[in-house]
């Protein structure tokens, strides 16, 4: 399905950075079934990689629903400016992730 991320996971790339352009800045939700095909393509093939997704994301619900279905990080940018996200709520999203 994304042959060019497949090629570059079965020579030795272990991270991608997705981002979807049409939801970049727009604060308007991740492009979940995105990065859920991404994931499932890269085991299926055996060659797992941590996703950090890009793009849309303007809530903490976001981050979690991100983190559910496997995407290792996640750019927030805009959601930071804008105070959709602040700082305080990602220390206390982070320490979670710890306690898990």
């Amino acid at each position: 399905m994304f042959p060019f991320v497949l090629d570059y996971l079965q020579k030795g790339v272990k991270t991608v950075v997705c981002t979807d352009i049409s939801k970049d800045g727009m604060l308007s939700g991740p492009a979940v079934s995105l990065y859920e095909r991404l994931i499932d393509s890269s085991v299926h093939i055996n060659q797992p990689m941590d996703l950090v997704a890009s793009g849309g994301i303007s809530t903490m619900d976001d981050l979690c629903v991100l983190r559910s279905i496997g995407c290792s990080g996640a750019i927030i940018g805009k959601a930071l400016y804008e105070g959709k996200i602040s700082m305080k709520d990602l220390s206390h999203f982070s320490l979670e992730n710890h306690a898990e």
